[in-house]
């Protein structure tokens, strides 16, 4: 009798034994944009960004085009989320204050671009569950990391949500600073000032090793560092020359302790 019971258990167990084990989300192939996304990124967003604003990206080569990852970027304008998605050549989906969904035309545009409302100032179980989600399927997920926007455009008071994003899915953060967006549409502007906007890509950070606060912090100071350190390079020369590094894949990155 208990030999009978037991067969199908051990049917079960075989079949588990012989299941392909789910890739690690840094490994996956990021899913294909919508044709919503590649509408509103090239005909509408690529011509604000390379004619409007003479804008420039550097470092292309440092983003990895499959896998998920965490961007993150300072944030100085409601301009950000669908220029630095479109200049990093591949969808970005973003963690954005829910307030920017109910202006007109930038809400829907931004929507199409793959963010997803955030309410500021609030512990948002919701927006950090839809995050892991989308980066346990492959995606890239941008965070501003001051988590509002700043006067100067750097990044001042860093919060350690996008390293606890990392963490908790085992990816990778790429640091992006957003060069002159406060100037184009800050806090405060009236109009809109058509000044350049480049977007200088900095290079990958390993995961924090844990959730510790200690680990995220010291994560979240790399980024901040990174970011203020590019920004301090200002615009993009047209001269400058931008090493062409091989796509470095976040698998090939160290291993977390």
């Amino acid at each position: 009798m208990t030999r009978a019971v037991n067969r199908p258990v051990n049917a079960v167990k075989r079949v588990l034994r012989r299941r392909k084990r789910a890739e690690p989300p840094a490994l996956l192939s990021t899913p294909k944009p919508s044709l919503t996304y590649r509408l509103i990124s090239y005909l509408l967003v690529f011509p604000v960004y390379r004619l409007l604003f003479r804008g420039r990206t550097g470092c292309n080569a440092h983003v990895p085009m499959d896998g998920a990852m965490v961007v993150v970027a300072n944030h100085g304008s409601h301009l950000d989320p669908p220029l630095l998605g479109h200049a990093l050549g591949r969808p970005v989906a973003f963690m954005a204050k829910a307030e920017l969904f109910r202006v007109p035309l930038l809400g829907p545009i931004i929507r199409a671009c793959g963010a997803y409302p955030v309410a500021r100032g609030a512990s948002d179980r919701e927006a950090i569950r839809t995050a892991t989600d989308r980066l346990e399927e492959g995606w890239a997920i941008g965070v501003f990391i001051d988590g509002t926007r700043q006067g100067d455009g750097r990044v001042n008071a860093p919060q350690p949500g996008a390293a606890l994003l990392a963490a908790r899915a085992g990816v990778p953060l790429l640091p992006v600073a957003i060069v002159n967006s406060h100037r184009a549409l800050g806090t405060g502007a009236k109009r809109l000032r058509l000044v350049p906007i480049h977007i200088r890509i900095g290079t990958l950070i390993p995961p924090p090793a844990s959730r510790r606060r200690a680990d995220l912090d010291q994560a979240t100071a790399a980024c901040q560092q990174q970011i203020n350190a590019l920004l301090d390079q200002g615009l993009i020369s047209a001269g400058e020359p931008q090493p062409r590094l091989p796509a470095t894949a976040a698998g090939d990155l160290p291993p977390r302790s």
